[in-house]
């Protein structure tokens, strides 16, 4: 991990440095700093004007400084005169309480202040389109079962193999790469990490993916529903929790059922708990719902849960535990903010841990073809509104992400709707013009 910039570029021949933040909308923000300035930059931070991003902030605000944290440095591997780096939000010499980055490294602290050390791994899905964004980019890309087509897999190669071979020249540990459900849609995984360095992975893995991407003359979406009938992108997150020091899984017990500890079974109640609540982070856009609630796709699954129930190694639940010692959230889609991500798992998980939480009955059934037996089991926002009014109704996961983040996303995230609402859509003239 490198804690000097300076000498990290002159070591590795850095030119230019991306110093980055998240804004509340998952969007990435920087500025290209020359190496000679940058001790200056770690120091002090860069600044910028917070209201020209997504933060609930004014033109009048004082210039809110970005200060770059060294040990997330990544020398761009497809640029490499250019290194990317992580900032945490500073303004007045306070640190920006509703920065997601921030908020994720505050709720870190809280769980390693009670012994727990979360460790998680994302699988973040994307589409290669046109650079239109009209169709997918490959159009012998036809199946109607197109997962795992080891030709339309082929066939895009160049892209994945580039962007496979910059992760393990990064030690992300990367070890499979797939065609997914839909036409024109891939997978990548790579290895687990603490809580704060996943998110910095993912994050810099969203701009690394639109930039080969790009390279290539296609376009990159991790838009949740970017075609109808075609399944959408999740951003499954797979949880563990460790001791202090990092070495033991404390959610791993083969006493106990499916190999989940008693610590582990109330972190997930916790996650149940809030689960109608947590959409509003997990699931952030208008776009989010038409994933969740989607019909049917061409391949027979949309793949995505609409009901808060958990299971054991069955993909049709919103939390499955796949194997012993963890679980896997299978509710996030590919709009979620990498840090929000990670900050509101730590809060619900710490509040199930908090009040012994109990993730309630254990379903083994096909939610796709029974779900409709399922009888008390709370169903998941229909759309961003509701999911909106369920965050803002669970007070305890708006106090554990901190006031001053939910009060921001909150009213952000509805002038976002209110926008939404008031457009005018074809659906509405091909639907009343002649009533």
């Amino acid at each position: 991990m490198a804690t000097d910039l300076a000498a990290f570029a002159k070591k590795n021949g850095v030119k230019y440095f991306m110093i980055s933040y998240t804004d509340l909308f998952g969007g990435q923000r920087a500025k290209l700093a020359p190496a000679a300035a940058i001790a200056d930059m770690q120091k002090d931070g860069a600044g910028f004007a917070g209201f020209a991003t997504w933060l609930d902030m004014t033109p009048a605000h004082p210039d809110m400084l970005a200060v770059p944290d060294a040990d997330s440095v990544i020398q761009l591997p497809w640029k490499p005169e250019v290194a990317w780096v992580a900032s945490d939000c500073v303004m007045e010499d306070k640190s920006v309480a509703q920065a997601p980055r921030n908020t994720l490294k505050r709720l870190i602290a809280e769980a390693a202040a009670e012994g727990m050390h979360v460790k998680t791994g994302v699988e973040a899905e994307f589409f290669l389109i046109s650079p239109d964004g009209t169709t997918i980019s490959d159009p012998a890309d036809t199946a109607s079962k197109p997962c795992y087509d080891q030709q339309a897999l082929l066939r895009r190669y160049d892209v994945i193999a580039e962007i496979c071979d910059y992760m393990l020249q990064l030690g992300w540990g990367p070890y499979q790469n797939d065609h997914e459900d839909a036409n024109g849609q891939f997978e990548m995984n790579w290895n687990f990490d603490d809580a704060l360095a996943t998110a910095d992975k993912h994050s810099f893995f969203k701009f690394m993916v639109r930039s080969i991407a790009e390279k290539h003359g296609l376009r990159a979406t991790f838009m949740p529903k970017p075609f109808p009938g075609l399944t959408g992108n999740g951003c499954h997150a797979h949880i563990s929790v460790w001791d202090k020091a990092g070495k033991k899984n404390v959610f791993a017990d083969n006493s106990m059922e499916l190999g989940l500890s008693a610590k582990g079974r109330t972190f997930l109640g916790g996650i149940m708990k809030h689960a109608s609540a947590l959409a509003a982070i997990t699931n952030p856009t208008v776009n989010s719902y038409k994933r969740i609630n989607a019909p049917r796709t061409i391949s027979g699954a949309t793949w995505a849960p609409n009901t808060v129930t958990w299971t054991g190694n069955n993909r049709t639940h919103m939390v499955r535990v796949p194997g012993p010692g963890r679980f896997e959230l299978r509710l996030p889609d590919g709009a979620v903010n990498p840090y929000l991500l990670q900050a509101v798992i730590i809060a619900a998980g710490l509040d199930g841990v908090r009040t012994s939480a109990d993730p309630g009955k254990r379903y083994d059934i096909d939610m796709y073809q029974q779900g409709h037996t399922v009888k008390g089991a709370p169903k998941l926002p229909l759309n961003l509104l509701d999911a909106l009014r369920e965050f803002d109704k669970d007070k305890g996961l708006k106090s554990a992400l901190g006031d001053e983040f939910s009060a921001a996303y909150l009213k952000m995230k509805h002038q976002e709707w209110n926008s939404y609402a008031s457009h005018f859509t074809q659906w509405e003239r091909d639907n009343t013009l002649d009533i």
